[in-house]
């Protein structure tokens, strides 16, 4: 009897279970998080608005004046009266939301100024930041 055949079938399963292994790492490592920024990317781009101040892929900057939904670009400004239309996938992030600005100058319109006195007893109206 051959010594080679005397060996149990149980240790061939062992890289089937490894190979298997390498692939599920690879899918929550690399695959996952690639879908996530993909999905996060997409609903940025869809949220574009005017006035929402961006950067483009190429490392352009500038604010957005219109979004063509039905031929997926963006025009921005970038400079007075200098107007570049792009692909709406050409946005890479956004620096401003113009909807985010507006929240802002209402909040610091609805606080109430703190009045404080110096040394010489004079009111000093200082503001909270």
């Amino acid at each position: 009897m051959p010594i080679a055949a005397s060996s149990s079938g149980g240790g061939s399963l062992l890289p089937f279970v490894f190979i298997v292994l390498i692939f599920v790492a690879m899918y929550f490592l690399f695959i996952r998080p690639q879908q996530r920024r993909s999905r996060e990317t997409q609903a940025m781009q869809s949220r574009l608005g005017a006035g929402d101040e961006v950067m483009t892929g190429s490392g352009i900057y500038g604010t957005v004046t219109e979004i063509d939904e039905e031929a997926g670009t963006v025009s921005l400004e970038v400079s007075p009266e200098v107007v570049i239309t792009f692909a709406r996938g050409a946005v890479a992030k956004v620096l401003t939301s113009a909807a985010q600005d507006e929240e802002e100058t209402e909040e610091e319109a609805e606080e109430e100024p703190e009045y404080q006195t110096d040394t010489a007893d004079r009111p000093v109206i200082e503001r909270k930041d």
